[in-house]
């Protein structure tokens, strides 16, 4: 773009930026706070960026209007011929820019334009993390947290309770926001959303405890990176009469590889060998007494994991 190109696309931004007083809009500039929205949270108006497409409708001149594709410059060009740049404004803005160049070329006295954005080219919000669709969202208006977790599908069984938002403006101060699975409330996904955030929701360690136990499943760490064997029985209820303790595995992933690792159950119980800690993937395996051989309860052990109901841990 050349100087002069440039001053003027400055100028155009500066004069449609002007408030209107004869207007009572409330302003959606992302400093603000906008009067009826819930809870009072700030919403982050959406601003005209390149490649966006707009739809340019001037009152009673449908032959000045029509559908208007940024260019890499920020301009959009008039069905005239005429070149106006809107990069960084808001539709109001861009309309009343227009409406400025309609009266300054003397093509129209008295102009109403209105801009309504079609097509969002850069203003996505990429969800990131434990969701069923992970990707990049077009934002079109104001939304929050919940409205771009429900349109990657909601989280998966494994989410964890932290979801970190990170500003594209700022991304030395993400927002991290905790959500409590207890409580029925959504007030903690009442947060806004800008444009080009990036959603991170977390991983939740999961430790599985399947075979002759009293609950078997997998089991979230939310509130600590481990858990040790006994916690583990613990809350899948407790070993079975029928569990042959001497024979419990622990399965763990190596790299690419899984490692099978002896467990002295037995005498952990009895308090005769140190309580060993567990560790996010870890699978503990207590096979049946009624079993021919560990090895062959072994090879049951993944279809078992897999269908595993997922517990919360309290």
């Amino acid at each position: 773009m050349s100087r002069q190109g440039f001053v003027w696309c400055l100028f155009w931004t500066m004069v449609a930026a002007r408030p209107v007083p004869a207007q009572n809009t409330p302003s959606l500039d992302s400093a603000n706070t906008v009067a009826g929205t819930p809870d009072g949270a700030a919403v982050y108006s959406l601003r005209i960026s390149t490649g966006d497409l707009l739809n340019v409708n001037v009152f009673d001149t449908p032959e000045l209007s029509g559908k208007l594709r940024v260019d890499d410059k920020g301009n959009v060009t008039l069905p005239l011929g005429d070149v106006v740049c809107v990069t960084g404004m808001t539709a109001e803005e861009a309309g009343r820019a227009i409406e400025l160049h309609f009266r300054s070329k003397d093509i129209l006295k008295d102009p109403h334009v209105s801009v309504t954005i079609l097509e969002y080219a850069t203003q996505g919000v990429t969800v990131l993390g434990e969701v069923k669709n992970p990707g990049v969202y077009p934002l079109l208006g104001a939304r929050r947290l919940l409205d771009l977790l429900s349109a990657a599908g909601g989280v998966t069984s494994t989410a964890g309770r932290t979801v970190t938002i990170t500003h594209r403006t700022d991304s030395e101060h993400p927002v991290i926001v905790k959500v409590d699975s207890k409580s029925n409330s959504t007030a903690a996904f009442n947060v806004d959303v800008r444009p080009g955030d990036t959603i991170m929701v977390s991983h939740a360690g999961i430790i599985y405890v399947v075979g002759d136990v009293g609950k078997p499943g997998g089991f979230l760490l939310e509130n600590s990176d481990q858990l040790t064997v006994l916690q583990a029985v613990a809350l899948a209820q407790g070993i079975n009469r029928t569990a042959a303790l001497d024979n419990s595995k622990l399965i763990r992933k190596t790299g690419a590889e899984r490692q099978e690792l002896p467990v002295p159950l037995k005498k952990i119980l009895s308090n005769k060998a140190p309580d060993q800690m567990l560790a996010d993937g870890d699978i503990l395996f207590v096979p049946s007494s009624a079993a021919k051989g560990a090895l062959r309860d072994m090879e049951s052990i993944f279809p078992s994991v897999a269908g595993a109901a997922i517990f919360r841990v309290p």
